[in-house]
C-alpha cells in the first residue's frame, strides 16, 4: 500500500521525536520514499543526519532552502507528498496549522499540499487536556485532518496520563489506514484467528501451530477499508490490531460461543482460525503422573463451528479457510459446499512457505460455481488484501 507512494514525515520539537526514527524505519521497509522535514526545535532531541541517513533524502529544515536548483522546497513536497505525518506533533504545531500560521517549512509545506495530514500529538498531560488544544485538534478535525490519540502512560516530565506519543507501529498502522479505499465503509467484519487450546490436565493441552498471523493480517486489512471489525482470536503471541475489537479465547468451545454471539451483528463472516476438532473427553484437575503403563487419551468430536454458520448465514457473506496436506481442491471443494461458503482459502500446509506460522502463504480461492484463482506465494499481508477484495466484488454482485 506504501509502494512507491511519497511521504512527507513532520518532526518538531519533543522527547519522543527519538520514536519518530523507528517510524521512518517503518515507512521505508514498506517501500515509502520519505521526506524528512524537522523543525529547529526537533534538532535538539535529534540530528537531521539520523533521518537523512535511514530515509536516504535530504532532511529539510530551513524554509528557504532549495530542494535543487529550480525546486521550492516547500512547494515541492507538498505536491509529491502522497501523505503528510506529524509526529511527534507538539500542542504549538497543531496551534499553528488550526490557525492558518504558516512560518517555517514544516507548516508552509502542509498548508500548500492537498495530501492526508495524519497528526500523532505528544505533549504534557496538563497541555493535552487544556482546553485551547482541544478547540484547536477540533478544529483540525472538522477540516478532515486525521489524529492518532496518544497513549496514557509516564511522560518524560514526569506526570503521568495522557500525552504519550503512540508506539511507531500504531502510527504506521494509522498511515495505512489513511491511504486504503474505503470500500468496506458500513459493513461489520467478524474474523477468527488463531490455534485452540484443549486442556488435558492443568499443564498439557491439545493445540496446532497456528499461529494467527493470517487472520490479525485480514483483521487489520479491514478495518483499514473502513469496515467495524471483531476479532476472536486463540492464543496467540501478536498484539491486538489497533482499532479492533478484540475477544480472547482458549478453547474450541469458548471460540464457538464468542462467534455465535457476535456473528448476529456481522455482514462478513471470515473464519481464519484454527479450531481443534477434537477434545479429551475428561480433563483431569491434577497432573497426571506418568507412569510404566500405556495412557489412552479418549476424544470427543467438537463442534463445527463454521458448518453451523452456514446453516444460518441468512445475507451475511462467509468465507473459510481450508488446512490440507493431500488432495487440496477436492477436500476445499467438499468443505464450500457442504457449508455453505461464499469463497474458501486452501492451502497445502504442507508446503514451504505456506500454513501456520510464517509469514507467507500460498492458496487457491475456491468460489461458488466452481471458479478456482490460484496465487503466487506472497506475505499474509499481501493476500489479506486479496481476500478482501474478492470479498467486495462478491458483495457487489449481490
Amino acid at each position: 500500500m506504501l509502494k512507491g507512494k511519497t511521504v512527507v514525515l513532520g518532526v518538531t520539537g519533543g522527547i519522543a521525536a527519538y520514536k519518530a526514527v523507528e517510524l521512518l524505519r517503518l515507512l521505508t521497509k514498506a517501500g515509502a520514499n520519505v521526506h524528512v522535514i524537522m523543525t529547529k526545535g526537533a534538532m535538539e532531541f535529534v540530528t537531521p543526519l539520523t533521518f537523512q541517513t535511514l530515509s536516504m533524502n535530504p532532511v529539510s529544515t530551513s524554509l528557504f532552502n532549495l530542494l535543487s536548483e529550480r525546486e521550492i522546497g516547500h512547494i515541492t513536497l507538498a505536491d509529491r507528498a502522497d501523505l503528510i505525518i506529524i509526529a511527534p506533533a507538539t500542542a504549538n504545531i497543531v496551534g499553528k496549522l488550526a490557525n492558518g500560521i504558516a512560518d517555517d517549512m514544516l507548516t508552509t509545506t502542509v498548508m500548500a499540499s492537498k495530501a492526508p495530514l495524519l497528526i500523532a500529538p505528544a505533549m504534557n498531560v496538563n497541555m493535552y487536556q487544556n482546553p485551547a488544544y482541544k478547540e484547536n485538534e477540533a478544529k483540525l478535525k472538522g477540516c478532515g485532518v486525521l489524529f492518532v490519540e496518544p497513549a496514557r502512560g509516564l511522560l518524560a516530565c514526569g506526570w503521568e496520563g495522557e500525552g504519550k506519543l503512540q508506539e511507531p507501529r500504531v502510527i504506521f498502522e494509522e498511515a495505512l489506514t489513511a491511504l486504503a479505499p474505503k470500500d468496506l465503509a458500513g459493513e461489520k467484519v467478524l474474523v477468527t484467528a488463531g490455534p485452540t487450546r484443549e486442556e488435558i490436565d492443568p499443564v498439557r493441552f491439545i493445540s496446532n501451530y497456528s499461529s494467527g498471523k493470517m487472520g490479525y493480517a485480514i483483521a487489520r486489512a479491514a478495518r483499514r477499508r473502513g469496515a467495524e471489525v471483531t476479532l476472536v482470536s486463540g492464543p496467540t503471541s501478536l498484539d491486538e490490531p489497533y482499532g479492533v475489537a478484540v475477544a480472547q479465547v482458549v478453547s474450541a468451545c469458548e471460540m464457538r460461543e464468542a462467534v455465535v454471539a457476535k456473528a448476529l451483528g456481522s455482514t462478513i463472516i471470515i473464519k481464519a482460525a484454527a479450531v481443534a476438532d477434537y477434545r479429551p473427553a475428561l480433563r483431569a484437575d491434577v497432573k497426571i503422573k506418568k507412569t510404566k503403563a500405556p495412557k489412552t487419551l479418549e476424544l470427543i468430536r467438537n463442534s463445527d463451528i463454521l458448518e453451523e454458520l452456514g446453516k444460518s448465514k441468512g445475507e451475511r457473506l462467509l468465507v473459510g479457510f481450508a488446512a490440507e496436506t493431500s488432495d487440496l481442491l477436492q477436500n476445499a471443494g467438499k468443505k464450500l459446499a457442504v457449508k455453505n461458503l461464499d469463497m474458501v482459502v486452501a492451502n497445502d500446509v504442507s508446503q514451504a512457505g505456506a500454513g501456520f506460522d510464517v509469514d507467507t502463504n500460498i492458496v487457491k480461492l475456491l468460489f461458488k460455481g466452481g471458479r478456482v484463482e490460484e496465487l503466487p506465494i506472497m506475505g499474509k499481508e499481501a493476500l489479506a488484501e486479496i481476500i478482501l477484495d474478492r470479498v467486495v466484488e462478491m458483495k457487489k454482485c449481490r
